[in-house]
């Protein structure tokens, strides 16, 4: 009998872990000091979602609107891997997207699994309705008292296009000199982001590593493999600095650990 209570302890054990794992939400709170941010902009706000994967956390995706809500972002960047290849589900996700365009202005950039699933052109359009400002190799510049900023957005590399050639597409209208904030899903493309000298790059894909352990960090990211350098964190070469967020969602491995799912938020500061 105490051998089946001690099994029944350690399944219910293993059980919470894991639940806490894939559905415990943390938000990181991170400032970016520049002497290119203008004043007008000193305080401005960027919250970013990425590899959500069709995953629910709440009814209508309650409790990530509201951890969303509570960052009081200026914009909510979401950069890719809305949605899974593998148990597509679109309407889920929108459930989320159409109560963030409520909160802020929202920008998006697709990912691998967009790409995979080749509906491109459906996920852009039921975007685009909500009113999400989709980026598609291209750029918006904000103004605010007559100063200005970029916000920039590349497609994955899966869609058969280099990385640089889709940057270099994307600011194209943008004038030289202005901070450019970078949506991209993929970590490993560092070394064109500071070829391309961008600014600030807001990336996903890693999934933190899947599995985290200490003094190690993650143990397997997709177009890295095992032990990968890019899978959480700030980067940083010469101006240019990349965060990667570990993301809120799964998909081949269902379960994530000791890798909560991660909403980051950036204030961006004149320094």
């Amino acid at each position: 009998m105490k051998k089946l209570l001690k099994l029944v302890l350690f399944v219910a054990a293993v059980y919470v872990f894991l639940y806490v794992n894939n559905n415990w939400m943390m938000t990181t709170k991170l400032v970016h000091e520049s002497e290119k941010i203008p004043e007008s902009f000193h305080g401005y706000r960027v919250t970013q979602i990425t590899d959500l994967h069709d995953a629910t956390f709440g009814k209508n995706q309650s409790r990530l609107v509201e951890k969303v809500r509570k960052t009081k972002p200026d914009a909510i960047f979401i950069t890719g891997d809305l949605v899974d290849s593998r148990r597509y589900n679109l309407q889920n996700s929108l459930q989320a997207v159409e109560q963030f365009v409520e909160i802020a202005d929202v920008y998006y950039v697709l990912g691998n699994h967009e790409v995979a699933l080749n509906l491109m052109d459906e996920i852009y359009l039921a975007l685009t309705d909500l009113g999400v400002h989709v980026l598609p190799n291209d750029a918006v510049v904000l103004e605010r008292d007559g100063e200005r900023i970029a916000i920039a957005g590349i497609e994955d590399p899966l869609m058969g296009r280099p990385v640089g050639e889709m940057i270099d597409q994307a600011m194209k209208g943008v004038d030289d000199g202005l901070f450019t904030m970078l949506l991209s899903h993929r970590p490993e493309q560092f070394e064109t982001y500071v070829e391309k000298e961008m600014d600030y790059v807001f990336t996903g894909h890693a999934h933190g590593g899947q599995i985290r352990l200490p003094f190690i960090g993650g143990l397997v990211a997709p177009s890295q493999g095992l032990l990968p350098k890019y899978t959480a964190g700030i980067f940083e070469e010469n101006d240019t600095t990349m965060v990667i967020s570990r993301g809120l969602g799964n998909s081949v491995f269902p379960y994530r650990i000791f890798n909560l799912p991660q909403i980051i938020t950036v204030e961006f500061q004149r320094k």
